[in-house]
């Protein structure tokens, strides 16, 4: 048994959740093993958790750390959710001296919202448990292994070999953890399948997964490519941002305005970036209609996309928070996808994994709940050196 501390910081937010894994020998396999009474997963339990919704470098999500740490029993590893690795992290790789915490601080400009706050807590964590192995845990990482084609971006050859310009893909930890959950609910294994799955958050991509592993992404070099998110953009055309900094707006309007009020927030006019609260109010509202009505449409044609990277469709598996507990989004999703054999969803919310679809369709429609601390302790246990 190996207790792990899993860290997922966010820009505004922070996750620390305690988890029992036992290594299967003979298998090759994790399995969550029973702690406490916390969330259960897979019909097993995780032990305590932090849920915060401030930055994680403020004074109180500090106190809020240390006040965790100090009330639990020291775990045997520590892994981090880093959303990008760049070139740098490009597998689950553990913190071993302070040379290479150091270099990590480049990566923060490949994903400002989200990298700064994840390097912080490592550096507290460091500091209140110095003799525990810290491992990062790269959401890049589930698609390093995307073929050249997938990768490789229409620009000018010096470009892409001086600044290493790729697509390097997000969500990964919840993509590893969805594609194995969905075989299981398919009793497939998992090297056979392919699916097309949609992470829906306050970030939001689509992956197509074959034989259980990532080909193709909607998201690039950065966070911000891809479908429209809560208050982030997802791709709009280059040629326009060039024409608005041409003296219109300044690089930092353009950031704030691609990172902070685009997406939901901006489709809807400011009502809300959260699709529950459009959901609400879009039958008398032609925003919050309208912010649906785009972000269904450009989810379905990403899913469809996809489905080309495919040599067939086995199932498509929506997680995430909106994934998850939205059905009106994932009606108006499906109901655009008839043409890849994807039936309109029959049932509501589930309490449970499982699939929204009629029984016996040709293309199954699967939920699974996003459990990313749960594939952070697999990735940390691999990389780290558990107790023997």
């Amino acid at each position: 048994m190996t207790t792990i501390l899993t860290v997922n910081a966010g820009s505004s937010s922070l996750h620390l959740v305690m988890v029992d894994l036992v290594v299967d020998l003979v298998a090759g396999d994790w399995a969550v093993g029973d702690q406490g009474d916390g969330d259960r997963a897979d019909g097993d339990r995780v032990g305590a958790r932090l849920d915060r919704d401030d930055a994680p470098g403020s004074t109180g999500a500090a106190r809020a750390v240390r006040d965790f740490v100090a009330a639990n029993p020291a775990p045997d590893l520590v892994g981090h959710r880093l959303v990008h690795g760049g070139d740098r992290v490009r597998r689950p790789t553990a913190v071993v001296d302070d040379e290479t915490r150091s270099a990590l601080d480049a990566l923060a400009e490949l994903a400002p919202l989200h990298v700064p706050p994840a390097l912080a807590l490592l550096d507290q964590l460091r500091e209140l448990l110095p003799g525990v192995p810290q491992v990062l845990c790269p959401d890049t990482a589930f698609h390093d292994g995307l073929p050249a084609h997938a990768t490789t971006y229409p620009l000018p050859a010096g470009w892409r070999q001086r600044w290493g310009l790729r697509r390097y893909g997000f969500h990964g930890l919840s993509y590893a953890y969805a594609t194995r959950r969905a075989a299981d609910l398919l009793g497939r294994p998992v090297d056979e399948l392919h699916l097309v799955l949609a992470h829906l958050g306050g970030g939001a991509s689509v992956c197509a997964v074959r034989h259980g592993r990532s080909v193709d992404t909607s998201m690039g070099f950065t966070p911000l490519d891809g479908i429209p998110m809560s208050k982030r953009s997802g791709a709009v055309d280059p040629g326009m941002l060039l024409w608005l900094l041409d003296g219109r707006l300044s690089r930092q309007e353009v950031d704030d305005g691609l990172n902070r009020q685009a997406g939901l927030l901006g489709l809807s006019d400011g009502r809300s970036g959260d699709t529950r609260d459009l959901v609400a109010a879009a039958d008398g509202d032609p925003c919050a209609a309208l912010a649906l009505d785009v972000y269904t449409h450009r989810v379905r044609r990403e899913i469809a996309a996809a489905a080309t990277s495919l040599q067939r469709l086995d199932a498509v598996v929506f997680t995430g928070e909106i994934g998850w507990d939205q059905p009106e989004v994932r009606d108006g999703i499906c109901a655009g996808l008839g043409l890849l054999g994807v039936p309109l969803p029959v049932t509501g919310n589930r309490t449970d994994d499982g699939p929204v679809s009629p029984a016996g369709a040709d293309v199954p429609v699967l939920v699974v709940q996003p459990r990313e601390e749960l594939q952070l302790a697999r990735d940390t246990l691999a990389a780290g050196s558990p107790p023997t």
